[in-house]
């Protein structure tokens, strides 16, 4: 028996004038699951999230959202989700419980208002102050929490950690992980490898409006790329570090120190490094973006 999907979208092309922003995107979520949606900024998440709510309509293809067409009834999927928009519009002048009770009454959801009070309490945020008065991290609270309050089947959140410290990460992740405990799926879109990596089952990875790949989340180590900079004690021949393998040599100073770019896990390179005499060792990650242009690059 097949597994029920809650996304399926077959062939989706979105342009906003002459900017194609999906070419032909193809996605199956299972019901159920935690999917992480992966891509340097400007790659398309974004724009595919809000095709699957009909916020925007596609020029080509067809979207399913837990068996519902949203183009069709955009009503009945949205009573379905908690969407967490990449910038979410609030009232300033409400208190955060004010516009909590606003989006209740948008969605003429049913609200447990004592399973608000808890999220509340866990991301230690106060209800009666205004918005105006809020931290960016705090609004990120209210948008991660006005998502999850209806206990929706479907979560749809846009990099729903942006802004937030490494603790209410982490209060975020498990609380995602307790939403697919009771059912729900989840779909988040992140720029982020190690946050997809923490919390995703299944990944997708999209680049230039299109699906380059999808894979299990410890492939996304193979993704990794750190740039590498050596200081030694004393000068050394350091061609040797460029013959280990996923280790590239990038420029060397007499000797005395070296730049590598290492692809992958560092063991490797840690262990020749072993039979040098190191002063000081720099590791350092690249964005994103970065990533993607070495990695994917070379396979055009």
């Amino acid at each position: 028996m097949a597994e029920e999907l809650a996304i399926k979208i077959t062939d989706l092309w979105k342009a906003y004038g002459n900017v194609q922003a999906l070419r032909g995107v193809n996605l199956d979520v299972k019901k159920g699951e935690i999917f992480g949606f992966l891509g340097p900024n400007g790659a398309g998440k974004t724009t595919t999230i809000r095709c699957m709510l009909d916020l925007i309509r596609p020029q080509q293809g067809s979207i399913e959202i837990l068996n519902l067409d949203p183009q069709k009834d955009p009503v009945a999927v949205r009573s379905h989700v908690g969407y967490l928009p990449g910038e979410l519009n609030m009232e300033t002048n409400l208190t955060v419980e004010g516009q909590l009770r606003y989006y209740k009454d948008l969605r003429s959801n049913k609200i447990d208002w004592h399973y608000v009070h808890q999220l509340a309490d866990r991301f230690e945020l106060e209800l009666r102050l205004k918005i105006k008065n809020l931290s960016k991290g705090n609004k990120q609270k209210v948008g991660v929490l006005q998502a999850l309050m209806s206990r929706p089947q479907l979560l749809l959140l846009d990099e729903p950690t942006a802004g937030l410290d490494p603790l209410m990460q982490q209060e975020v992740y498990r609380l995602l992980r307790e939403a697919q405990a009771e059912g729900a799926t989840v779909f988040f879109s992140s720029h982020i490898i190690d946050e997809v990596e923490t919390l995703a089952e299944r990944v997708a990875i999209i680049r230039d409006g299109v699906i380059v790949e999808e894979a299990e989340p410890g492939h996304l180590a193979n993704l990794e790329i750190r740039n590498v900079r050596v200081r030694f004690l004393e000068p050394v021949d350091v061609d040797a570090l460029g013959r280990v393998e996923g280790v590239s040599l990038v420029s060397k100073a007499d000797g005395n120190s070296v730049n590598l770019q290492v692809e992958g896990e560092m063991d490797r390179l840690i262990k020749a490094l072993a039979a040098f005499p190191v002063a000081d060792l720099e590791i350092d990650h690249p964005s994103l973006e970065e990533i993607f242009l070495a990695y994917y690059e070379a396979q055009d």
